[in-house]
C-alpha cells in the first residue's frame, strides 16, 4: 500500500471512529437527544461498534490502525518505521475531523444543552483528590470530544491509560495482521471491536478509556475551537496523559509480544 493510501485511509478511518464514538456520548450525554441517559452499556457498546466500523471502512486502504499506539506496537514487532508520520498524521487529522461532524449531527443539541439553566448554574465537577488550580475546569461536553479522570491522581490515570492500552495492542498483535502485514484481518476488525468494548467496561470508569493518543488529542483540540456557549475549558493539563499513557502502552504491549511471542 502507498503512502497516500495509508494516509486517505487513516483519515477516513479515525473519522469514521471518532463520528460513531463522540457520536453515541452525544447521544446519551445532550438534552434533547432521543437517547439521553441511555447510560455507560450504551457507550461501550457504541465505541465498539465504531472501531468494527472504521475498521472495515479503512482496512483494504491502510490496514485500519487508527490509533498511534496501535502503529507503534506493529513498527516496533515488525521493524518497519517507514510510514510512521503518514499514519500519524493521517490519525489526527482523521480524529479531528470525525469530532467535527459529530458536533454538526448534535448541533442543535449541543446548543440546548449549553443554553440550559441547569447546566449554567451547575457547580464545577469536582474532578479528584488532587486539584489544578491554574487548569481551567473541563467543560460540561468536554466528555464527548475527549476522557477525564473521576479521580485526578496523574500515575493511576497514567497507569490506567497503559494498562487498557497494553491489553488492546497486545490483542491486535497477537490475532494476527493481514497479509500485508501492515493491519488487521476481516475476522480481526470484530474480535478488536469486543476487545474495546471489553476494555470499556472492565478498565473503562477511572480514565474514560482514551487508549488512543489521536482519539483524545484531536477531539480536545476541536473542542478548544468550536463556537460554543458556556463550553468551558478544554482540561490542557490533563491532556498529555491520554497521550503519553497508550504510547507507552504500545510499546510494551510490542514488548510482551516479542519476549512472549514472537
Amino acid at each position: 500500500m502507498s503512502s497516500s493510501d495509508i494516509f486517505i485511509g487513516e483519515i477516513i478511518g479515525t473519522a469514521v471512529l471518532i463520528l460513531l464514538g463522540a457520536g453515541v456520548v452525544a447521544a446519551v450525554v445532550l438534552k434533547r437527544s432521543k437517547a439521553q441517559n441511555a447510560g455507560w452499556v450504551a457507550i461501550a457498546f457504541g465505541w465498539g461498534f465504531a472501531v468494527m466500523t472504521a475498521v472495515y471502512i479503512s482496512g483494504p486502504m491502510s490496514g485500519a490502525h487508527l490509533n498511534p499506539a496501535v502503529t507503534l506496537g506493529i513498527a516496533i514487532t515488525s521493524g518497519d518505521w517507514s510510514n510512521v508520520p503518514v499514519y500519524f498524521a493521517g490519525q489526527l487529522l482523521g480524529a479531528m475531523l470525525g469530532a467535527f461532524l459529530a458536533w454538526v449531527t448534535y448541533y442543535g443539541q449541543f446548543k440546548a444543552h449549553l443554553t440550559d439553566p441547569e447546566i449554567i448554574a451547575a457547580p464545577p465537577h469536582e474532578e479528584g483528590l488532587v486539584t489544578e488550580a491554574a487548569a481551567p475546569k473541563a467543560g460540561p461536553v468536554l466528555g464527548i470530544f475527549s476522557t477525564g479522570p473521576e479521580i485526578r491522581v496523574v500515575w493511576q490515570n497514567l497507569a490506567t491509560e497503559i494498562i487498557g492500552t497494553t491489553v488492546l495492542v497486545l490483542a491486535v498483535l497477537t490475532m494476527g495482521l493481514n497479509d500485508s502485514g501492515k493491519g488487521l484481518g476481516t475476522l480481526g476488525g470484530l474480535i478488536v471491536a469486543f476487545v474495546v468494548v471489553s476494555i470499556g467496561f472492565s478498565l473503562g470508569g477511572p480514565t474514560g478509556y482514551a487508549v488512543n493518543p489521536a482519539r483524545d488529542l484531536g477531539p480536545r483540540i476541536v473542542h478548544a475551537l468550536l463556537p460554543m456557549p458556556n463550553k468551558g475549558g478544554s482540561d490542557w493539563g490533563y491532556a498529555w496523559v491520554p497521550v503519553v499513557g497508550p504510547l507507552i502502552g504500545g510499546a510494551l504491549a510490542a514488548g510482551i509480544y516479542q519476549i512472549a511471542f514472537a
